[in-house]
């Protein structure tokens, strides 16, 4: 039992955003992706307060890996929205924390092409000056594929381009190494898994539901969702408790 414990105790929030902006009224669906600045500054503000560093997927990996223990919460975000450049990055600044944004290299600078129809609306995304910013201002910027497809339902040459060539990309227009990969929608299979791990990337998160037990498989983290709708206490039951992870 006290093994139990100390395991649940030791696992690590990956937490998942999108837009860290207001939600537009007239999004027709997926407003939970929407993350207000004020919201997400007291978010901020409850770990630090509470004694948890946020860290981004490199800065966190002795910790996912089980070299390292402590307070530690990981912050992602998905897709590369413009907003994240300008209401996360001061926030996260302010407390000393880093985060990894996953990029979608053939989207650089353009919009959200693969759920605009969806949505009824087209989002910013950040230009290679701005993704530069955003690495200048101590943040690390992930792959995310190229089109943002499901994965698994790519043709063995349309992976390796959506997965390799992304992180080629990146590192070729940004001129920073890229590590870390973001599985879009989270759809990823065994075929899927090891192509990320040959492709040279030392882990990928998914949207599976639950906090990282460290020492696990590195190339299918779950992560934990923060929607528009989580308040403080909401968040830090997700974030802190083991609520997300009894519903894996």
């Amino acid at each position: 039992m006290e093994q139990v414990v100390s395991r649940g105790k030791d696992r690590l929030p990956i937490l998942m955003y999108h837009n860290i902006a207001r939600a537009p009224r007239d999004l027709r669906v997926y407003r939970s992706l929407y993350v207000s600045p004020e919201t997400f500054t007291r978010q901020m503000w409850l770990l630090h307060r509470l004694g948890y560093t946020g860290l981004s997927m490199s800065a966190a990996m002795p910790y996912l890996r089980g070299e390292q223990r402590g307070r530690v919460a990981v912050i992602t975000l998905d897709d590369g929205y413009a907003d994240n450049l300008e209401a996360a990055l001061p926030v996260l600044s302010r407390f000393g924390f880093s985060a990894t944004v996953y990029v979608v290299s053939g989207s650089i600078g353009r919009f959200n092409a693969w759920d605009a129809e969806r949505l009824g609306i087209r989002k910013r995304l950040m230009s290679v000056e701005e993704l530069r910013a955003w690495h200048s201002g101590g943040m690390e910027i992930g792959a995310h594929s190229q089109t943002h497809p499901r994965l698994t339902q790519c043709d063995d040459h349309q992976l390796r381009n959506e997965i390799q060539g992304c992180k080629a990309d990146l590192e070729d227009r940004l001129g920073v190494g890229v590590t870390q990969f973001c599985y879009p929608y989270g759809d990823a299979d065994d075929r899927v898994a090891e192509a990320t791990r040959d492709a040279g990337y030392t882990a990928a998160t998914m949207t599976r539901r639950g906090r990282a037990v460290p020492g696990s498989d590195l190339w299918r983290l779950p992560r934990v969702q923060v929607a528009r709708h989580h308040f403080l206490p909401q968040f830090a039951m997700r974030t802190l408790t083991g609520y997300e992870d009894r519903r894996a």
